[in-house]
């Protein structure tokens, strides 16, 4: 995956500074991320999404909004609308780049703007939305003992965070209009609703009346107990994962034509975060995994392991190559599994000459079928050891194969 920092116009024309999450294969769609008030294109949520469906091959522009991060502005000078319009304005510069988005995704107040967005713009497929609140001037609960002054002296310093902003009375009159009722009675996209139950910025209860007053097709996510900002790297993987299975369903991707010489395509495996060893693997534009390594060796545990990935490939063939032997034969196999362990042996062990280490996979087959004879079993355990991924790896390590008895 490519990150490219850019800057567009935003709504008023100040510049806002924007991150380009691209595929490192084809590029097959596109998704604007919105972040959350006074938050940033940076928060993990935003980066661990936008690198998810990066794998995906969907390009994402997420972007501070006026005022706020590394865009120019004045933030107090914004309002719900503004963030709206900043919304169509990076939708425009994406078409212009060849690359128009077809999906939406929102947290928070993001979430309510990219709602209000997608009732303007042509072509969103999808939206999806992370702890959004139904009624934009939910927000103003966070600032409520500045409202009298804000509305005395027109705008107020307020603490959010630990930061200090500048709330103008404009901000306050307008999501004061910004119900979104009639926008999801009409909104012509599938739309995703994620939530946390526990949220203690935003109820749960908005995640309902935003269903609620949505149109099919629809679909309701909870976030358990996730906090509001997405904190926590499991939550974020979650959500970024639960994102981009369900847009698969939404979004058009024409898949490209395999390379030449790779007719089952490549399998590419792109970095999620550089802190730690999670990885995704993408094989195709519908197959994704995880590998990671163990809490013990500095990995989060989210996936497997390289090694567990080699051992579920000689399992995963070994099966097959059964199965279609069995197959072939007409022969009454019902079901098959495999177990297989791997760990370092000396050579030695393994009647070989040389002192080093070297691979050894132990095999454990399960053949069901009350019908098969003794016969049958013993030949299928023979063909076990001609599955393809088995001679690859006994070139230089070693297959130990054992028959479970029926």
């Amino acid at each position: 995956m490519a990150v490219q920092r850019i800057t567009f116009p935003g709504h008023d024309g100040t510049q806002l500074s924007a991150r380009l999450d691209l595929p490192t294969g084809p590029h097959l769609a596109t998704a604007l991320f919105a972040h959350c008030f006074t938050c940033g294109k940076d928060i993990p949520a935003a980066r661990r999404i936008a690198a998810r469906l990066a794998a995906m091959g969907i390009a994402v522009l997420r972007f501070d909004f006026t005022g706020l991060g590394h865009s120019e502005g004045e933030f107090q000078n914004t309002s719900f609308s503004s963030n709206v319009d900043d919304l169509i304005a990076a939708a425009t510069w994406c078409a212009q780049q060849g690359m128009p988005p077809s999906m939406l995704i929102g947290h928070s107040l993001g979430g309510s703007a990219v709602i209000k967005a997608a009732s303007m713009l042509d072509g969103i497929k999808a939206v999806a939305t992370i702890g959004a609140p139904f009624d934009p001037a939910h927000v103003t609960h966070h600032f409520a003992d500045a409202l009298t002054e804000i509305e005395r002296e027109g705008s107020a310093e307020v603490c959010l965070g630990g930061r200090p902003f500048t709330i103008g009375k404009s901000f306050i009159e307008d999501t004061g209009n910004g119900v979104l009722s009639e926008v999801l009675g009409h909104l012509h996209a599938a739309l995703l609703v994620m939530h946390a139950p526990r949220d203690a910025v935003v109820s749960v209860d908005s995640a309902s009346q935003i269903f609620m007053a949505a149109k099919h097709p629809k679909s309701f996510v909870s976030l358990d107990d996730a906090d509001h900002l997405i904190t926590k790297a499991a939550d974020a993987e979650y959500a970024a994962d639960v994102i981009a299975t369900w847009a698969a369903r939404y979004i058009n991707r024409p898949l490209p034509a395999p390379p030449i010489g790779a007719p089952e395509g490549v399998v590419r495996v792109s970095e999620a975060n550089p802190d730690g060893f999670l990885q995704d693997i993408t094989s195709g534009s519908h197959v994704h995994m995880l590998a990671d390594e163990p809490l013990a060796y500095g990995g989060t545990n989210m996936g497997m392991s390289p090694y567990g990935f080699l051992a579920a490939s000689l399992g995963a063939c070994t099966s097959m190559t059964i199965r279609m032997y069995a197959r072939r034969k007409k022969w009454p196999l019902e079901h098959v599994s495999v177990d297989v362990s791997h760990n370092k042996v000396h050579a030695q062990d393994a009647a070989l000459s040389s002192g080093e280490k070297i691979d050894s996979f132990s095999r454990s087959i399960t053949l069901t079928g009350s019908k098969l004879d003794a016969e049958q079993r013993a030949r299928l355990l023979e063909i076990a050891d001609r599955c393809p991924v088995h001679r690859t790896l006994e070139r230089t390590s070693q297959v130990e194969t054992l028959l479970v008895p029926a």
